[in-house]
């Protein structure tokens, strides 16, 4: 991942210290299994581990040194780790393992980690969220749908539900880390024919994953299932960010994004002020979904097991888990730091001429007992009244003689109070959410 949208964190768990480091523990927490089961002695075991080798540059060059020899960076590694830690003991090291049960197992390991990373981000979005939605629960605001406007609603009952459906979102990785936390030491295709299964249980233990039945490789829709929650987290934010988007919009201008001292919006218009961040964001979410299809044609390996998986699984998973962890931050930062502009919100309402209530008057008609498509074309054609004749679509009402309605229902109808009386369901919704 390029540096602009990595983190130092993530970084780490991605690097070749860490998988080294990672891939020695498997292998010295399984020497360790074997001496607890008496095939080897405990003193082997320990010397295993007092020896075993620190994983620093010279360690991680020496390995890719022998990987130029060997083409295979396992056999490359358990070399290396073995002449560091000296023999006869040494041997014990890959004891009856495969590649990929070291690498499977590691692997997992790792993306434990990066979902508790990424949990964590999250858990900042959900309360950011719901942390605005209470801040702007009566803040009112016109309703669109295909881009037009519509009905009134509260910027807060907008807000609580971007946070109901982070706190999915949230949900969903909560499950993928579960599916990713296992690991798998039977070996080549599986059958444990050269380890015994106990070694599995006691190292995966140690890990805290759960050891699962697998061939030689652990099944990939649980990687396909971390990639889709993370997918599922950028569109989300894609969803958020295409709103800020249109509400920015110099025809609109109800919300921006914050604006820092000294930056600049264009480098040829100084008045500009972009949504910047948010485009970015959008842009980001199609990697993650692009990523996602990487992975689930990873789903479908030759026989029990074949390689096709790993040169993809190198790139995406560092890459989308960068990239999921960078969108996640940002738009945190976004919405603590969006600014509302309400007046405007105000007067987008008040320019729609009350057409916003035609559902209202509409109803209302039916409830005296006119038929639904008389009542309809009645309030279609006042509405039209209204926009063509820049007036109050109340106004034109009261001046037609087939809505018979009293000035006081009228009122009622037209209040902003009586539209958004129930918008409170949606924010009452958030107390489920921690």
């Amino acid at each position: 991942m390029i540096k602009r949208y990595s983190s130092a964190e993530l970084e780490e768990l991605f690097s070749d210290r860490n998988r080294l480091k990672v891939w020695l523990e498997v292998e010295l927490l399984c020497v360790q299994a074997w001496a607890e089961l008496g095939k080897i002695s405990k003193e082997d075991a320990q010397l295993c581990r007092k020896n075993a080798p620190t994983i620093d540059a010279k360690f991680i060059e020496d390995v890719s040194a022998r990987e130029k020899i060997t083409d295979h960076d396992v056999a490359a590694f358990v070399d290396v780790t073995q002449e560091r830690i000296g023999f006869p003991h040494g041997s014990w090291i890959h004891y009856g393992l495969t590649s990929s049960d070291v690498v499977d197992t590691a692997l997992s390991y790792v993306l434990v980690c990066v979902c508790d990373l990424m949990l964590e981000a999250q858990n900042g979005l959900v309360k950011a969220l719901k942390n605005r939605a209470l801040a702007e629960e009566n803040v009112p605001m016109m309703g669109r749908t295909h881009g037009m406007h519509a009905e009134p609603t509260t910027l807060g009952a907008k807000l609580a539900l971007w946070c109901l459906q982070a706190d999915r979102d949230r949900s969903r990785l909560r499950k993928a880390r579960e599916a990713i936390r296992v690991g798998k030491l039977s070996g080549a295709v599986g059958t444990y024919s050269n380890i015994d299964p106990r070694v599995e249980e006691i190292v995966c233990k140690d890990l805290g994953l759960k050891p699962v039945p697998a061939t030689q490789v652990i099944a990939r829709d649980r990687h396909g299932e971390f990639l889709y929650a993370l997918a599922s987290i950028g569109s989300s934010i894609e969803a958020f960010a295409t709103e800020i988007r249109h509400l920015q919009r110099s025809e609109v201008a109800e919300v921006s994004e914050p604006f820092k001292p000294g930056q600049k919006g264009s480098s040829a218009m100084p008045h500009k002020r972009n949504p910047i961040l948010s485009e970015r964001l959008c842009g980001l979410a199609r990697l993650l979904r692009g990523y996602l299809g990487a992975g689930l044609e990873d789903v479908a390996l030759w026989h029990e097991r074949d390689i096709s998986h790993s040169s993809v699984e190198r790139v995406i998973l560092p890459d989308a888990s960068m990239v999921a962890y960078y969108a996640i931050k940002k738009m945190t930062g976004l919405i603590d730091g969006l600014v509302v502009h309400k007046d405007k919100m105000y007067s987008n309402l008040k320019s729609s001429h009350g057409i916003a209530f035609s559902q209202s008057i509409l109803l209302e008609l039916i409830s005296n007992g006119m038929d639904r498509d008389s009542a309809y074309r009645i309030v279609q054609r006042d509405t039209r009244v209204a926009v063509e004749g820049d007036q109050d679509l109340e106004d034109v009402v009261k001046q037609d003689p087939e809505v018979r309605i009293s000035e006081d229902r009228l009122t009622e109808i037209f209040s902003l109070e009586r539209a958004l009386a129930n918008t409170r369901r949606t924010i009452t919704a958030l107390s489920d959410v921690e």
